[in-house]
């Protein structure tokens, strides 16, 4: 198992723009809640929420209080250290009243936690008002995916942010490398020489990375008529996913070094050829129907859906890495909303042996898996064997105990070697979790 950092953040002023959003109700505020548990973050942090409703702070923090645990641990210690300030975004004013709200805080960060046509004008904002200048404490700026809409749009909003801010006061955020079970992919590969000795072509018949939801579009319907389930979720999620499941091993768990392997895997990606994109990619929609017990309306129904839209909310694709691990393996990535069950999951598909010794059984059509849930806390190993032994074993698997998470203050840079994970050390090839904290989490073998 993974865990986090020990270090308990510093005090520091968290400024959420778009609090009263999807993406600061289901995620953040949760995840607050489950540092404060922790002990990660203390009394001396405080949140600032700024959104366009009406409202006093009492209000939202009853607003937030059904998307959180109760503990008293957690939510309600930091329920009350939370404020709120209406303001327009591309209100001067909603900047002066904040400058107003920050002129005693030393550290501050803000979450854009809002539509990305908003990321720039925002940090514009907030430079033009000098809420950005580190004379006192450190500031940073977190941005949520999508961070623009193609290669062109990405690259002016990074050249127009690295106008205003430096670089190392950047956080880009992929919420899914923060899931301690993602963090864990490295570690299972990398820590676990039965595992990573048969990661290859020549185990490994193919793979699948599965993001599933059974939710629809909600209140995003603005947001994702205009992005749909590729640009949501395939250039991001699925793609670190894919990253983290093809890389090689890094040197060390310094940033630099991961981003260098990961990015060769994105870079090995073969293109499609145009008269591939008919048979190797798969879009759709759902339409009205039942998701369990809960009725579903049509995606062209959703409220702040064009009508006539023909965005997509579920795609699949096929996808190979012209790289030696991987030749001729086919890497299956599929995303959707609405679907029958909520998952997310990676599954290493082996290759049948190579003599079928029980042709008349149903085993040979049912060659061993390795599972990897993300949305639960356990792998599962599927092994062929003999009904009749009812075989169930449980095998324990080690699983470094390290920190993937760098202190608030060092934003990752991609100018500069950044460690990521502060007090792990290596030299040269040598495997960069032998000096962690062994522990040990049961694999179901089924």
């Amino acid at each position: 198992m993974m865990t986090g950092n020990s270090d308990k953040a510093p005090a520091a002023t968290l400024v959420i723009f778009g609090v009263t959003g999807d993406l600061t109700r289901r995620l953040l505020v949760p995840a607050l809640a489950n540092l404060r548990r922790e002990n990660r973050i203390g009394d001396d942090l405080r949140i600032l929420g700024i959104g366009y409703e009406a409202m006093d702070d009492a209000a939202l923090r009853a607003r937030l209080d059904t998307f959180t645990d109760p503990s008293p641990s957690g939510w309600s210690k930091l329920r009350n250290r939370i404020t709120y300030l209406k303001g327009d975004f591309d209100d001067p004013a909603t900047y002066r009243a904040l400058g107003q709200q920050l002129a005693y805080a030393g550290n501050a960060a803000f979450y854009l936690a809002t539509p990305p046509e908003f990321f720039g004008p925002i940090v514009e904002r907030l430079s033009v008002a000098d809420l950005l200048k580190e004379d006192v404490g450190f500031r940073r700026v977190l941005i949520e995916k999508p961070f623009g809409h193609d290669l062109a749009s990405a690259r002016t909003l990074n050249d127009r942010l690295l106008k205003l801010i430096g670089e190392s006061q950047i956080y880009r955020i992929d919420h899914y490398l923060g899931k301690e079970t993602v963090r864990n992919i490295l570690v299972a590969r990398f820590a676990n020489p039965m595992i990573e000795a048969v990661w290859n072509h020549r185990y490994i018949d193919h793979v699948q990375i599965t993001a599933a939801e059974t939710v629809g579009v909600g209140r995003r319907g603005k947001f994702y008529d205009a992005t749909g389930a590729l640009r949501d979720m395939v250039p991001n999620h699925l793609f670190q996913l894919l990253a983290m499941v093809g890389m090689e091993p890094p040197n060390s768990f310094a940033a630099a070094a991961v981003q260098t392997e990961k990015t060769k895997v994105i870079e090995a990606t073969r293109k499609f050829l145009p008269e591939q994109v008919t048979t190797d990619v798969v879009r759709g929609r759902y339409g009205a129907g039942r998701v369990g017990d809960e009725p579903r309306s049509a995606y062209s129904d959703e409220p702040d859906v064009d009508p006539d839209s023909d965005t997509e909310t579920f795609v699949a694709m096929k996808l190979l890495l012209d790289t030696w691990r991987w030749s001729g393996v086919p890497f299956y990535l599929r995303t959707g909303k609405a679907l029958a069950r909520r998952d997310t999951e990676i599954v290493l598909q082996f290759k049948p042996v190579p003599c079928a010794l029980f042709r008349h059984s149903d085993m040979n059509g049912l060659p061993p898996a390795l599972l990897q849930r993300l949305a639960a806390v356990r792998g599962r190993l599927s092994l062929c064997a003999d009904q009749a032994a009812a075989a169930k074993w449980w095998l324990s698997m080690p699983m470094a105990s390290v920190s993937a998470e760098g202190p608030m203050p060092k934003a990752l840079s991609t100018r500069r070697t950044s460690p990521l994970m502060p007090g792990c050390r290596h030299q040269g090839r040598a495997c960069p979790l032998r000096r962690a904290r062994m522990t040990s989490n049961p694999l179901i073998v089924a």
